[in-house]
């Protein structure tokens, strides 16, 4: 080695730590001894076991102290390796082994001993070295204590939180062995000795294998990392045979035989209980909407009338909007099946429909009922209770009669209307609602509020979008339809076998007037049923005009003379009932006029001087 490689070795020693307070003198003579050796990439340099024969510094390369698989650390320039060697011949207690091709300084026993034996400053370099990590090594030794001491409260918090948890936590090794356990643990496991013994002991056979195939999965590589929620739910049978059902999750660390899994249980049996308790709810609820559906909402849907099929036609149209619907008709005509329609049709139909009759609610409590109260805003208001409008929050709300609303509360109607928002009963607090308004009244609200009895401009606000539901006589051959598959519904709950009508009794359908409209059609039916004899059914007895003794009615009517308002009456019914029977078309070989045998011009003329005006 020429004098320029042994000064450029003596500088590079200097920054070696080993050596960084030994005089350059004395590394000249430790580099004249030393020897350089050349190793290639994955080269073994010390094999755990094997006798130590010296000390290296590594000059150039890269190296990885270990043992097997098992990584200590990785080494670069100016770091040393072998140490131990200098003092002792014991087996090396791990390998080292190149990561890339390396250059070392290889420094053997007899130099380093010779010149702590004859040089001094060699001596007091390398003492200094030794002195300095010795400070360092208390340091680290009262940092470890210190950290000890942190650890054990660590621990102790640890183990109070884990013993304290409201979910079972079972720590357990790849035998299955249980090493650790909390309270809860114990609790379902019923059993306070459990450590060692065998997890798998308290799980039924399905559970057991499944936690076994996990935990093999894990072992074979398939399942690095494992920190997962269980696939399926575990049934845990404690040592007094009482059976818990669980849900939870699994983690592990560690490796090989020394891998240690986590459990966290949950019971779940509440939980089960009570989603079994909904779903029984749900299905009793879907069965009752198909009954409801069943004996109401097909009754005023059957639309074959062109009347009431213009009714569908603008539900359909506005059903998909926000507007403010006002449904207006007699009473029994269907009104609230058509507010269900539209709210069925909406993009609210997943949220509920809220139905009030303000008529039908005494006018001190209306108000409570709409808007709710706060508890003690009057006598006898106990609780606070949740208003109307509040539980259609994003949903509809149905105001059956709302020209029974009183006057004092229309205000606070208007209000949500026009800004979305009320103040419940006893309350300073203004709550915000997105409720779409469907009115129905049988009532001519504009004729009503020029009395003062309702607002004006509420009933503006609610009739932006007027329907007209027609009475049952102006329905044409609905009144059949509707009557036959009632008369289907009713034969089949009773279970009473009924002959379909007639078309002799169909007459007697059409020619009565249904004042009670589709109720009044229902509890007819509903009553002829009950009292069937054979099937038969005697309609002409049920039916209000067709039980009475016609010949005698005639022989009055026949003596009696009629007024000029009755001739202008009987006039207006006999127009009527030729435009209901042409559907409303005047002129044609098949209209009105021609039924009447008068010009279209002159029954146009009288159709407006009688006020005959055509339904919506």
């Amino acid at each position: 080695m020429t004098t320029t490689e042994l000064n450029h070795l003596v500088d590079f020693l200097k920054r070696v730590p080993f050596f960084s307070e030994v005089d350059k003198a004395s590394l000249l003579q430790l580099c004249k001894d030393a020897e350089t050796e050349s190793f290639g990439k994955n080269d073994c340099i010390i094999q755990k076991g094997a006798l130590g024969d010296g000390m290296y510094v590594i000059l150039d390369g890269k190296v990885k102290v270990h043992d097997q698989h098992h990584l200590y650390s990785t080494l670069s320039p100016t770091d040393c390796f072998g140490e131990y060697a200098l003092i002792d011949e014991e087996p090396r207690s791990a390998s080292v082994t190149t990561l890339e091709e390396t250059s070392l300084l290889k420094i053997l026993p007899k130099t380093f001993v010779d010149l702590i034996a004859t040089d001094r400053g060699f001596t007091k370099g390398v003492l200094s070295v030794l002195i300095k990590r010795h400070r360092e090594l208390d340091i680290i030794q009262e940092s470890l204590a210190a950290s000890k001491k942190e650890i054990e409260l660590s621990n102790s918090k640890m183990l109070g939180l884990i013993d304290g948890a409201m979910d079972a936590i079972i720590m357990f090794d790849s035998n299955f062995k249980i090493v650790l356990s909390n309270a809860s643990a114990n609790a379902i496991l019923e059993n306070e000795d459990v450590i060692r013994r065998n997890v798998l002991f308290f799980l039924d056979e399905e559970s057991a294998k499944m936690l076994e195939t996990l935990i093999k999965a894990h072992l074979d590589g398939q399942n690095d990392g494992m920190d997962t929620y269980l696939p399926s739910e575990v049934k845990v049978i404690g040592s007094n045979e009482t059976e818990t059902l669980n849900e939870g999750t699994i983690s592990s660390y560690g490796a090989g035989d020394e891998t240690f899994y986590t459990l966290i249980l949950r019971n779940i049996d509440d939980r089960v209980l009570a989603e079994r308790k909904i779903n029984s709810l749900t299905n009793q609820t879907k069965y009752l909407q198909e009954e409801i559906k069943q004996l109401t909402n097909d009754y005023g849907i059957i639309a074959q009338d062109r009347t009431m099929a213009q009714v569908l036609d603008l539900v359909e149209q506005v059903a998909g909007t926000e507007a403010t619907v006002l449904i207006q008709g007699e009473t029994g005509t269907g009104k609230e099946l058509v507010a269900r329609a539209i709210h069925n049709a909406s993009d609210r139909s997943e949220k509920p429909l809220i139905r009030i009759n303000c008529g039908a609610i005494p006018a001190n409590l209306i108000e409570s009922e709409l808007f709710g109260h706060e508890k003690g805003a009057f006598t006898g208001a106990t609780t606070s209770r949740k208003g109307r409008f509040l539980l259609a929050d994003k949903g509809t709300i149905f105001l059956d009669e709302i020209g029974e609303l009183p006057l004092d509360l229309q205000p606070k109607l208007l209000r949500i209307i026009q800004e979305g928002e009320f103040d419940p009963v006893g309350s300073s607090e203004t709550i915000k609602v997105d409720v779409r308004i469907i009115a129905a009244t049988h009532r001519d609200l504009l004729e009503f509020s020029k009395t003062g009895k309702f607002r004006e401009d509420l009933y503006y606000r609610l009739n932006v979008f007027p329907i007209v539901v027609p009475a049952l006589k102006d329905r044409g051959d609905d009144v059949c339809l509707i009557a036959d598959r009632m008369v289907r519904q009713f034969s089949k709950k009773m279970n009473k076998f009924i002959e379909p009508i007639s078309n002799d009794q169909k007459k007697l359908f059409m020619e009565y007037d249904w004042p009670g409209n589709v109720r009044e059609l229902q509890n007819l039916i509903e009553r002829a049923i009950i009292i069937s004899n054979n099937g038969q059914v005697n309609w002409q007895a049920i039916i209000p005009h067709a039980s009475s003794p016609v010949s005698n009615k005639e022989d009055v009517e026949s003596n009696r003379i009629l007024t000029s308002q009755e001739m202008v009456e009987l006039e207006k019914e006999n127009i009527l009932k030729a435009l209901r029977q042409t559907n409303w078309k005047i002129s044609g070989e098949k209209g009105a006029a021609a039924l009447l045998q008068l010009r279209p011009t002159t029954l146009t003329s009288k159709i407006k001087a009688l006020g005959i005006v055509r339904p919506v």
